[in-house]
């Protein structure tokens, strides 16, 4: 048994930064338990799978080493690319199928743009603990579907967290983004989710969903440029379309293998 695999750097124009994703194109559906064990083995944030469904159509899932996700961008904007440049599909827009509903993929040049679901997060009380998992006692809590969202004060804030991961896995169950304005940009941004085996995700294409809106209406723009600041950095477009949010950005590629055992 054997798949072809490729690892793509999403949401950057440069080798070794944006989020490394592997993508694993199938025939048909495997065991989801085997997909579980290579995604394990690969040990990226997430693994993309995805088989045709139709003309310009694909099933998608996504999996982290330890779990399977509702909702990945930057694997899905991997994905897109090993479409267009390694089964060489010429016909844009695409549509992907998954546990999120529909999402719809088209290219701009070299950049791909993403069409998700937009998720507008609300203010909540903190966590118990969350001062103490970030290391910092002044942001605004907010949520949106499942991903917590702290806003901090400037991105010199964003930028200085050191979390105790052990403590965030235990009270934050998916994941949690810090984000500020940016110097440069519009917002910056960064990615916790350790209850899921993602202590810090490079560039989260999924958190964007929620930051965009939130952005939006703070700034009155609705088109605007962001920047994860991880220490791969990685830099996005972001449009703010009301129920969706378009997402834009490269993608390099890194090495092509083929799984076998």
């Amino acid at each position: 048994m054997g798949f072809d695999i490729y690892q793509v750097a999403a949401f950057t124009d440069r080798p070794f930064g944006g989020n490394p994703a592997a993508v694993v194109p199938l025939e048909r559906w495997i065991d989801p338990g085997l997909m579980q064990r290579i995604a394990a083995e690969n040990n990226l944030s997430e693994t993309a799978f995805f088989v045709p469904s139709g003309t310009g159509e694909w099933q998608i899932r996504w999996f982290t080493p330890n779990v399977e996700v509702p909702l990945c961008g930057h694997a899905t904007l991997a994905s897109a690319a090993v479409i267009r440049e390694k089964l060489g599909h010429t016909s844009w827009p695409i549509r992907l199928h998954s546990a999120s509903g529909p999402l719809n993929v088209d290219v701009a040049g070299d950049s791909f743009v993403l069409d998700f679901p937009a998720s507008r997060p609300v203010p909540v009380e903190p966590p118990a603990d969350l001062a103490n998992a970030l290391g910092c006692s002044q942001f605004e809590t907010f949520l949106g579907r499942d991903i917590y969202m702290a806003v901090m004060a400037d991105e010199a804030a964003v930028a200085g967290l050191e979390p105790d991961f052990a403590l965030l896995a235990r009270i934050i169950e998916h994941g949690l983004v810090a984000t500020a304005q940016g110097d440069e940009v519009d917002f910056v941004s960064r990615f916790f989710a350790p209850a899921i085996g993602i202590d810090e995700d490079p560039v989260t294409g999924a958190a964007h969903c929620l930051l965009t809106p939130y952005w939006a209406a703070r700034s009155g723009k609705s088109r605007m440029r962001a920047r994860q600041i991880s220490r791969r950095v990685g830099d996005l477009g972001c449009v703010d379309r009301g129920e969706r949010v378009h997402l834009e950005g490269k993608a390099v590629f890194f090495l092509s293998g083929r799984i076998s055992f």
